[in-house]
């Protein structure tokens, strides 16, 4: 027993420096070894500490959620959207108690959650709710690892915190994903709210706290104090809470999170306003809705509604038919918007999107932003009929799921499409070409392979429109750099569908080499922990495919030669 009690300490220290603090100071594998022996001593004895790392392994999945009843309310709060609003906010707190100090944090849009310690030891975990009452996620919350299973503090404890997707998390997630998530709110909330924990797992979700929202013994006097324990505690907060002694500092603070919200990882819609003190708050006190001490300054709509015109598709690089929806010009985040995305043939029939119709917009992150769904038909909403033959080459469309494939692998924005993503920075690195570069090399210069870039010369280049010797000189040097290249930016070049940077660094690590790769099978690749069935027959289909085989022979011919990268010992 006093070997499992320090396992769990050990692990539990670990995972703390690596999942809140973002600062691991052991690898995987040390952590793995400390962590299976832990896994035997319980087998062995029967015995699972409450705190142990190994509970947050997730569960069978639930029939419904539980109702939770909070021991105290979790309030939403009031909202601003122009100045006039935050003025009007500094003169009702003014006017009752004076100058006072506010706190400025970001505003992240996700899910917002309680979690209640009892006696040192996590209990239970629940969404908001309607404030009163809220769901009993506990089981999912156990897969996630941004908070402590124990904590100093003994007395009940309620801390409150939002359940987000980083950015990042949902890319890669998406890259994988059978159906990718649509944007980081809605898969935090789907995360969360799901009846299955291993979904909740596969999302990686974290909860990022923010406040204590009730504590039986002991008080805390403000809000810097507040996300201060919270830290001392073991909670992963987001360390950017800003003091602020005037309400021109606040502003300054909202300012300063508008221009910065777009660079951080996770998903913000604006900038939370509390008053510090503790003392302060009690003699604002509440409405029937809202705390009179804070509110939430939203930052501009990022929802807009409007009407769907025209829907074209474009083909990428696997030939899938992408649509794109011409909408009426709107206003959204500051800027005049005219396309939004369609995921894909299944995404129209579940939003029911149509032509005439209006639709509601939203822009989460994205240079061109999504259709969320249908807002409301008219007499003139028209079906959008899917295309039966590709519309720039006129190939027959198979239909595959939710998608559309062009099938026509020559098919001219699909190779420039690929001849681009195998040049890219994280692949192939040829400084210097973009998508523009392959649509000449493809009209002029009939490329159509990746080899084909590694046979061209000075004269043949020197036929194209705006390529002077400089320019021609600094591409063929980059064509050339690029015959040495890391095997896993060399996977991720080639462009097998579900295979993303991730993948390929995991694949180069695992293989080694193309040649070991290309004679694997789906079973073992399913053994790689982020390889689902889809990817493993994907890449299977890809190296089985002569063409491709052929293609990396020409490749081997013209020097290219993918190395694995040494590790540092």
């Amino acid at each position: 027993m006093d070997r499992m009690r320090e396992l769990v300490d050990i692990l539990n220290r670990y995972a703390y420096e690596y999942y809140v603090l973002d600062a691991p100071t052991v690898t995987d594998a040390q952590y793995d070894r400390l962590y299976d022996e832990l896994r035997e001593l319980e087998r062995e004895s029967g015995t699972v500490l409450f705190d142990s790392p190994t509970r947050r392994v997730g569960g069978e999945p639930v029939k419904a959620f539980a109702r939770h009843e909070h021991i105290a309310r979790l309030y939403s709060l009031d909202k601003a959207v122009t100045e006039d609003e935050l003025d009007a906010f500094f003169a009702r707190v003014s006017k009752i108690c004076g100058e006072t100090e506010y706190t400025v944090e970001y505003k992240f849009d996700g899910l917002t959650m309680c979690l209640t310690y009892e006696d040192g030891k996590f209990v239970r975990a629940a969404t908001r709710g309607n404030g009163v009452v809220g769901e009993d996620v506990t089981a999912q919350v156990l897969t996630i690892k941004s908070y402590p299973l124990s904590i100093p503090y003994k007395g009940t404890l309620e801390a409150k915190g939002e359940a987000v997707i980083r950015l990042s998390v949902l890319e890669n997630y998406n890259k994988t994903a059978a159906e990718p998530l649509k944007n980081a709110r809605n898969a935090a909330a789907g995360a969360i709210r799901n009846l299955d924990p291993a979904v909740t797992a596969a999302r990686k979700p974290e909860i990022l706290f923010y406040d204590v929202n009730y504590m039986s013994e002991g008080g805390i006097s403000s809000q810097e104090e507040a996300v201060r324990f919270l830290e001392e505690q073991g909670f992963k907060t987001f360390h950017r809470t800003r003091l602020c002694k005037t309400p021109q500092e606040v502003k300054d603070a909202i300012a300063e999170i508008d221009m910065t919200r777009k660079k951080i990882d996770v998903l913000t819609d604006g900038a939370v306003v509390k008053v510090n003190d503790y003392a302060v708050r009690e003699k604002l006190g509440f409405t029937d809705k809202f705390p009179r001490w804070a509110i939430a300054f939203k930052f501009e709509a990022e929802e807009a509604v409007t009407t769907v015109r025209e829907v074209t598709w474009q083909v990428g690089r696997t030939g899938k038919l992408t649509p794109l929806a011409k909408v009426d010009p709107v206003e959204l985040a500051g800027a005049t918007v005219r396309k939004a995305t369609l995921n894909n043939l299944g995404d129209i029939r579940r939003k029911d999107v149509k032509i005439g119709s209006k639709v509601l917009i939203r822009r989460s992150n994205e240079v061109i932003p999504e259709i969320l769904g249908a807002y409301e038909h008219t007499g003139k909403s028209v079906d959008i009929a899917p295309p039966e033959t590709c519309p720039y080459c006129g190939a027959p469309v198979r239909e595959e799921g939710a998608n559309l494939f062009c099938t026509n692998k020559n098919c001219r924005p699909r190779i420039a499409a690929q001849l681009a993503n195998f040049a890219s920075k994280g692949a192939m690195d040829i400084e210097g070409f973009s998508e523009m570069t392959a649509y000449l090399l493809y009209d002029e210069l009939g490329v159509r392979h990746y080899s084909d870039l590694y046979d061209l010369d000075k004269d043949r280049l020197s036929k194209l429109e705006g390529f002077g010797d400089k320019k021609i000189k600094n591409l063929l040097s980059a064509i050339a750099a690029s015959k040495n290249v890391p095997l896993d930016r060399f996977l991720f070049a080639l462009g097998i569908d579900g295979i993303g940077k991730v993948a390929s660094k995991d694949l180069a690590e695992r293989f080694k080499s193309v040649e070991a790769l290309s004679e694997t099978t789906a079973e073992e690749l399913v053994e790689m922990e982020d390889i689902g069935e889809k990817t493993a027959a994907n890449i299977v289909n890809w190296f089985a495919d002569e063409e491709n085989r052929a293609e990396l022979a020409r490749l081997s011919e013209a020097g290219v030669k993918p190395f694995m990268k040494q590790v540092a010992a």
